[in-house]
Parts: C-alpha cells; sequence; structure tokens
C-alpha cells in the first residue's frame, strides 16, 4: 500500500473540537491499517469523514516534491488544523501521482490547472466544462500517475452513469498500482468490489459490508416506496 496506517497525535491540540467527535477520538487511540487499494467511507453528516480525509490529504501534501503541482487546492478558512496531528506510514518518498479533490473547492483548483495547462489535454478548459464533467476529464488526465487519490464526496458532481464512470476510472489506477480514499454517501460508489468499507458513527469507527450500511437499506426502501418516506416530512393538504 501506498499509504500503509493513519493515526493521530492528541498530544497536539487534545482540547481541539474534533477529538469530540468519535472516530476521530478512536483514531487518536487506534491507528487506522489500510490493507485495500480502495478503501470507502461512509456515515452521516459530521460523522468525520470530510475532516479525516482533508486533515491526511494535507499532511500527505507536505510529503511531496515541491515540484508536484495541482494535487490538492490551497487550503480555505473552513479547513481544520487537525493535519498538524496526523501521522502516515507509507512509501517514502512517496510517488507524485494522484490528487486530492473535494466539491467544493474544485472550481479554484480547475483556476489553477487551466492557467497552466494547455486546454487540449481535458478537451477544453476544465471550468468550461460541467462539473461532472470537468471532474472526470481531470481524474482521466492523471490515470498514469500512481500514487494516491482521496475523493471526499465526489457524487455531489455526478450523475449516476458519471458515477459508473468514475468507478471505471478508479479500477484503472489501482491496476496502475495506486490507492484511493473515498468518503461517499452514495451506495453506487460503495458498491466498489474489493473496497474496505468503513462506516463513521456515534460507534467511531467500523468495518462493514456494503449489504449492512444503512444507507443502502434507506435507499433501497425508499426507491421501492418513497411515499412513506415522504408522507412523514410534508403537511398533509
Amino acid at each position: 500500500m501506498i499509504l500503509q496506517q493513519i493515526s493521530l497525535d492528541p498530544e497536539k491540540d487534545s482540547d481541539s473540537w474534533y477529538f469530540d467527535i468519535p472516530a476521530i477520538a478512536q483514531l487518536a487511540a487506534e491507528p487506522l491499517a489500510l490493507d485495500a487499494s480502495v478503501t470507502v467511507i461512509v456515515g452521516e453528516n459530521g460523522s468525520g469523514k470530510s475532516t479525516v480525509l482533508e486533515a491526511v490529504a494535507a499532511a500527505w501534501a507536505s510529503r511531496l516534491r515541491g515540484a508536484v503541482k495541482h494535487w490538492t487546492p490551497r487550503a480555505g478558512d473552513e479547513d481544520s488544523d487537525l493535519h498538524w496531528a496526523v501521522r502516515l506510514q507509507g512509501e517514502f518518498p512517496p510517488p507524485a501521482g494522484g490528487c486530492f479533490l473535494r466539491a467544493e473547492a474544485m472550481h479554484q483548483l480547475f483556476t489553477e490547472v487551466d492557467s497552466g495547462t494547455p486546454h487540449q489535454v481535458f478537451g477544453g478548459a476544465l471550468n468550461a466544462q460541467s462539473h461532472g464533467e470537468s471532474f472526470l476529464a481531470f481524474l482521466s488526465s492523471r490515470d498514469t500517475e500512481r500514487g494516491l487519490f482521496i475523493l471526499d464526496e465526489p457524487e455531489a458532481a455526478l450523475s449516476f452513469t458519471s458515477c459508473l464512470q468514475l468507478m471505471a476510472l478508479m479500477d484503472s489506477l489501482i491496476a496502475d498500482g495506486s490507492q484511493v480514499l473515498l468518503a461517499t454517501h452514495s451506495p453506487v460508489l460503495a458498491a466498489f468490489p474489493g473496497a474496505r468499507i468503513l462506516e463513521f458513527g456515534e460507534h467511531g469507527r467500523r468495518v462493514s459490508t456494503w449489504e449492512d450500511l444503512p444507507m443502502v437499506a434507506h435507499w433501497r426502501r425508499f426507491m421501492s416506496a418513497p411515499d412513506a418516506y415522504l408522507r412523514h416530512l410534508f403537511a398533509a393538504g
């Protein structure tokens, strides 16, 4: 594995709010070993998925050589400082490929890419394409670069069909020796064959199977009978 283990040093900032999140508190007490080419993290909003991924991405980016470009957008004011406590074990020096993509910072990153990369590489300027098209075009342009790909809720940019395209692209990435960390609310993306699924929640984190995920059960029930859910949301008449 390119990235073999993630741990936290709580002594770096033990009073910070994120150590009150069960999955993050568990990560401080119990390192997370990564033993699959694709690790999928699921959980409700606020369970710590994005906080952990952005911290891992910042810690990984600090290991990369200065010549590596466009691996991640610049940190935003809303990002936590959890990355200072992150401890990573993996290949060193790390492979230069991969990227960190999250929906809320894609425009910023792609603006930087468009300003310095020939547009024909992506079939046109990234920010001139739709959200989903630019996402897949950028990833496709990096599919020969072995490295760590960290994707935070990519389904925000993708249709159902595009989610399937992403899964095919992920398969190509891992066939070339890359590794993927993916946080998602999508039962489609969570179904990636061979992925290790980690469920974040009040219990902390636990390994799960696709069939046992609450979100899969909810989507199945909703798709079979939407009114069973919707009737509780709207006032009668």
